[in-house]
């Protein structure tokens, strides 16, 4: 049966001499994978360059409950995007936030408000003019609603540590080593309390921005068996500093 869904792009790998086996993260069936054959040959009906980390489809697609690798009858880019694909910035936030995606949404389920949270991120990003080099640290920090694990925001504003291991603000240092404090608690609170009209308010050094991700990171992977490291953060780094 014939399916109309959107989707996200996750992960293409290559496979055999012309084909590819495409991870996307679907508006109605979860992250699913779909080979595409031919993909690789100069005059593909579904080009490579097609598939690229976080670009917005819509699709119809094939599909059977079985878990198993899926097939596509149409594909096209929608909306088509603008400037990520040809800012450095943007693009490395891309596809640093892509990696970071790719291991914490593992569902083959419908996740539709996780689904509409970043397809509509993607396409915020995608029209901005203005600075986004905080962007990511937003993103992340507003996805942990949509994944299970929000800071309880009790006592925001009034705490000079956060408890990375319980995810709770405290006026008191935790008995663990997993927190944080002043002044990066206040930083992480202006995050809480920042939407995405409102990121250019955002003023963090290298320094600080740096040590956020570091820790969000550990923050992530606390809550998400086998999140393990993401590589392409040292290369972001980079960019931004």
């Amino acid at each position: 049966m014939l399916h109309k869904t959107r989707g996200i792009v996750f992960k293409a790998t290559d496979y055999g001499e012309s084909s590819v086996i495409v991870q996307i993260f679907t508006e109605k069936f979860g992250l699913q994978s779909y080979i595409i054959n031919g993909a690789k040959k100069p005059k593909a009906k579904i080009g490579r360059n097609m598939l690229q980390p976080l670009h917005l489809l819509d699709l119809v697609v094939y599909h059977k409950n079985t878990g198993s690798v899926q097939r596509i009858a149409e594909l096209k880019n929608s909306p088509l995007l603008q400037t990520i694909p040809y800012d450095v910035i943007k693009s490395c936030i891309a596809i640093f936030l892509n990696e970071v995606l790719y291991k914490a949404i593992k569902q083959q389920t419908a996740e539709e408000n996780i689904f509409d949270f970043v397809f509509s991120a993607i396409e915020w990003l995608d029209h901005q003019d203005g600075n986004v080099a905080n962007f990511h640290l937003l993103f992340l920090t507003r996805l942990t609603r949509y994944l299970g694990f929000y800071p309880d925001r009790f006592l925001i504003g009034h705490a000079d540590y956060f408890d990375l291991k319980n995810g709770t603000f405290s006026k008191y240092k935790p008995d663990s080593a997993l927190y944080l404090s002043p002044p990066h608690t206040q930083n992480f609170s202006t995050l809480l309390q920042c939407s995405f009209e409102d990121i250019q308010s955002l003023k963090f050094s290298n320094d600080e921005r740096r040590y956020l991700i570091q820790k969000l990171m550990e923050y992530y992977a606390m809550h998400i068996e086998g999140f393990g490291n993401i590589r392409s953060g040292d290369v972001l780094e980079e960019v931004l500093s």
